[in-house]
């Protein structure tokens, strides 16, 4: 399917939307939202991967720059920029909802994933569904300090991508916590990969997407 593409900004929103939307030739009606983790920006291969893959599928799909990262080109984000991270992603799903006759998904990488339960657990309904990769279950070497309270709050589906060497989160101890949420989930296990799921630097693992893909249609 042919997609095309373009830079996306919406200045009149507050936080601004910034980023990267796919058009695709024959839509099918529905929409994506894909952010980030702390360390990267909108155009993480990651990212750009699975946009591509979902727009080859005809949803419209809009990659975009979280706000702190909008703000700041490196650097993690700060203890205060999770609220008005949020209402960014919030702002990004009114944009697609413009460009999208039909459902609108939610999903991002580690800490964009991370606020995108957090805001569908403060206001349910809002998205359709949920696309995680590497949720960041807790700090590397500190599976004390667990990050599910707004777990079982989530009355939205959701769908988690996590690497078996991921440093932030076993498949056991993954399995264990979204046991908390209500609504409908999932969990993909892709063996052999950390926390970037295989797109470390020039790496990529090309059959990610398409797998993806697949299964969130299914979901």
């Amino acid at each position: 399917m042919t997609v095309t593409w373009a830079r996306f900004v919406d200045e009149f929103a507050d936080p601004p939307v910034r980023g990267v939307a796919y058009t695709p030739e024959t839509p099918t009606g529905d929409g994506l939202v894909l952010t980030h983790g702390a360390g990267g920006n909108c155009n993480a291969p990651l990212l750009v991967a699975v946009a591509e893959g979902f727009a080859g599928a005809g949803f419209t799909v809009l990659r975009c720059d979280l706000p702190f990262r909008q703000m700041r080109s490196y650097g993690p984000p700060r203890p205060g920029d999770a609220v008005r991270d949020r209402e960014g992603l919030r702002n990004a799903l009114a944009a697609v909802r413009k460009m999208a006759s039909g459902r609108v998904f939610l999903g991002g990488h580690s800490y964009g994933g991370r606020q995108s339960t957090m805001l569908c657990a403060e206001e349910p309904g809002l998205a359709d569904g949920l696309l995680l990769f590497s949720y960041p279950l807790h700090p590397p070497g500190k599976p004390e300090q667990l990050r599910t309270q707004h777990l079982p709050a989530l009355k939205t589906p959701a769908m988690f991508v996590h690497g078996t060497r991921d440093p932030f989160g076993s498949i056991e101890e993954m399995t264990e916590a979204l046991k908390l949420i209500p609504a409908r989930h999932k969990l993909i296990v892709v063996e052999g990969v950390g926390h970037d799921l295989g797109f470390k630097g020039k790496s990529r693992r090309d059959e990610l997407a398409p797998e993806v893909v697949h299964a969130f249609r299914n979901f």
